[in-house]
């Protein structure tokens, strides 16, 4: 998906279990230190239920789980930056085992930080009445949580005398009606020792009830200059063999909407490349050198089909912008020389961005590559 320019990228943290003791990022310093101090001072506490939201690539998993594996440490006195790691309480953690965490959806452990759409998604240990249920969920599954799944972590919130428990509700958005209305008496009766996490890549669609009833954390502004030196540091001097300038980095940051782990992950997909080849690729079938079934041929053997639909859903963006007198986001690729050949309509943009949705949709349906890419080509041609 495209937001203001930029497709949700993954993020570039371990894949590991490790993201319960992975370093704090950088711009999370202050919030983490208010939040810690509020739980080892006396007399304080965190409040019920937290609301985490933005959008992807802000870090705001990373800091999730860290949160969490360092409330439930054996050790946390002695380690106010983060879980120990080695006291019994880690070691349940690291093996997905943890009897005081529930996590929704029901979807194995916690592999990612920002992004829905990797082939392991983020999430963590999960339980039903007699064992653990791991379930990897691939890059189209659509994550819901029912109300049968509220209904079901009613017993390990109200059991009482166990200690601190907490639950960690992911891509929150994403709950039934019916499962944020069974929600909202938790949230309005809160227990002791109880707290609850939620998680939203899109917080618009909660429910006004939903968001009442929680804190919001404050993940989401960064420090422009922190930015540019966390993906400074993050990409070193060289992406994919070619050197990373300043000017470089800094469109990264803008096309990621500010968010530091996404413009990492964007300057590092296998696509972001190949944009003036695509710019030469839609030439080369306007003008008719080049046949959509050669066109076709040629990316297959350069991106899978999903890698190709984000390219061009960036490109499009720019394109757009052009034709609209507006100044391209990419400073980098010679969008105006293009545009004096061919000028695209903006019905043309329309129906070949609505191309790009249905193939998503047709991909769900096992729709196999070759005859998705031969379709997107053909349409390309006619842009």
């Amino acid at each position: 998906m495209i937001v203001n320019g930029v497709t949700e990228m993954t993020s570039t943290l371990p894949l590991t279990d490790n993201i319960y003791f992975a370093p704090l990022l950088p711009w999370q310093n202050e919030l983490w230190s208010q939040l810690t101090k509020r739980v080892l001072i006396p007399q304080q506490s965190l409040p019920h239920a937290l609301l985490a939201a933005g959008m992807q690539g802000m870090g705001k998993r990373a800091f999730v789980w860290r949160l969490v594996a360092w409330l439930l440490c054996r050790e946390r006195e002695s380690h106010p930056l983060g879980a120990c790691g080695v006291c019994e309480s880690c070691q349940w953690l690291r093996s997905g085992t943890h009897p005081s965490l529930q996590v929704l959806p029901l979807i194995g452990m916690p592999v990612s930080i920002d992004n829905a759409n990797n082939k392991e998604v983020a999430s963590s240990t999960a339980k039903d009445k007699k064992s653990t249920k791991t379930v990897k969920a691939d890059s189209n599954t659509v994550l819901k949580v029912k109300v049968d799944d509220i209904r079901a972590l009613q017993p390990f919130i109200y059991q009482g005398g166990q200690g601190m428990r907490i639950c960690v509700l992911d891509y929150a958005e994403q709950m039934t009606v019916a499962a944020a209305n069974a929600l909202l008496k938790t949230l309005e009766e809160p227990q002791a020792q109880v707290h609850l996490f939620l998680i939203s890549d899109s917080p618009a669609q909660l429910l006004p009830t939903i968001k009442s009833r929680v804190q919001q954390l404050a993940l989401q502004t960064i420090d422009p200059a922190v930015s540019i030196d966390y993906v400074t540091q993050a990409l070193g001097s060289t992406v994919n063999r070619e050197a990373v300038s300043t000017a470089a980095i800094e469109q990264l940051i803008q096309l990621a909407n500010g968010a530091p782990l996404a413009a990492v992950a964007l300057a590092q997909a296998p696509w972001y490349s190949k944009r003036a080849l695509w710019l030469t690729t839609w030439q080369a079938l306007c003008s008719g050198k080049r046949s959509s079934v050669a066109a076709s041929d040629y990316w297959q053997t350069q991106l899978n089909i999903s890698e190709f639909i984000q390219l061009s859903e960036l490109m499009l963006v720019d394109l757009r912008r052009e034709c609209l007198g507006l100044d391209a986001l990419q400073k980098d690729i010679d969008l105006s020389a293009s545009l004096n050949n061919y000028q695209p309509t903006e019905d043309g943009l329309e129906a070949f961005i609505n191309s790009l949705q249905e193939t998503k949709i047709a991909l769900q349906q096992n729709v196999q590559e070759k005859f998705a890419y031969d379709k997107l080509m053909q349409e390309l041609a006619y842009l």
